[in-house]
């Protein structure tokens, strides 16, 4: 099986409700309803790797709403104690490891990622590689897959690797030293190019560069900027820095995306009014992002699919 066709998620924690509900109404338009069927590779980092790995379990678009609209109160809730021990999270995440493992678990059971439906990357980053020789121990980027060859992750368990790709430095805990994704690859799109050309995967699942079209969804960009001239220190460039690299390693995987597929690429990835900006953990909004998602324009992306796809 050749991989021609590539849906690619951003991360974006409860924002991911907007590609969701964007795939969703998509797949109502006609000559569409086969769109997630047709597709080869689903990739995706922190939120979107959730997703990638429940459109590749064959879930269903509705379960994975469930993820969000029942179950992300759970995944984000914390207690004024939990607050008061770890100083207000100054020293200690914000939320418990055990919510977001235990929803997952719940969600995906006992599936290996062999056991899936269709190939899956999802990106982590492993803190320490426990690398016998010091000379060559550090962390290092982490691509969970289940193509085959002697690097397949086909027989962990999926909802441990939804684990990893979604904790997020200071909103979760590291799972088993694995941390979000998101640190290199917000955007995966770019990786999942590279996957279908890794030579170590067998000669059948290799993907032909020409061929190949990427669908790439952002999951609701806020304008952010910093004005004028500023001399500052850790403490005031920590939460900015967060946000302008994972901006940046959104922008620069669509540049590199677009410039190697051209018109068989196309990112989808709409930007909130200004003044609006939504944190990876605000549960109380997604109604609103409910309803951002259901009146988005797909007209541009509707016409490139049924031409393309």
């Amino acid at each position: 099986m050749a991989i021609s066709r590539v849906i690619s998620v951003d991360g974006g924690g409860v924002r991911g409700i907007v590609p969701v509900i964007v795939l969703h109404r998509l797949t109502q338009e006609p000559g569409l309803a086969d769109l997630l069927a047709k597709t080869d590779l689903f990739a995706g980092t922190s939120t979107g790797g959730l997703i990638a790995l429940a459109l590749a379990s064959d879930l269903g678009l509705p379960a994975i709403l469930d993820l969000y609209e029942r179950r992300a109160s759970t995944i984000f809730h914390t207690t004024w104690l939990h607050r008061i021990r770890d100083l207000d999270n100054l020293i200690g995440a914000t939320y418990r490891l055990d919510n977001l493992r235990g929803q997952l678990h719940e969600v995906f059971g006992e599936r290996r990622l062999a056991d899936l439906r269709d190939r899956v990357l999802v990106p982590a980053f492993d803190l320490d590689n426990e690398a016998p020789d010091p000379a060559e121990r550090t962390w290092k980027p982490k691509l969970f897959h289940n193509f085959p060859g002697d690097d397949s992750d086909g027989d962990r368990l999926a909802y441990q690797v939804a684990t990893y790709t979604a904790a997020a430095p200071t909103y979760f805990p590291t799972a088993d030293g694995f941390i979000d994704g998101g640190v290199f690859a917000t955007n995966p799109a770019m990786c999942a190019i590279a996957q279908t050309q890794d030579p170590r995967n067998d000669a059948p699942d290799r993907g032909d560069l020409t061929q190949l079209v990427l669908l790439s969804l952002g999951t609701g960009r806020s304008l952010q900027y910093i004005e004028g001239s500023h001399d500052w220190g850790q403490l005031q460039w920590v939460r900015p820095l967060i946000d302008l690299m994972l901006d940046g390693v959104n922008g620069i995987a669509d540049y590199q995306c677009r410039h190697l597929l051209r018109e068989r690429y196309y990112r989808y990835a709409p930007t909130f009014e200004p003044g609006v900006t939504i944190g990876q953990d605000a549960v109380d909004q997604i109604p609103f992002l409910v309803d951002y998602a259901q009146h988005l324009d797909l007209r541009a992306v509707v016409e490139w699919l049924t031409e393309r796809w």
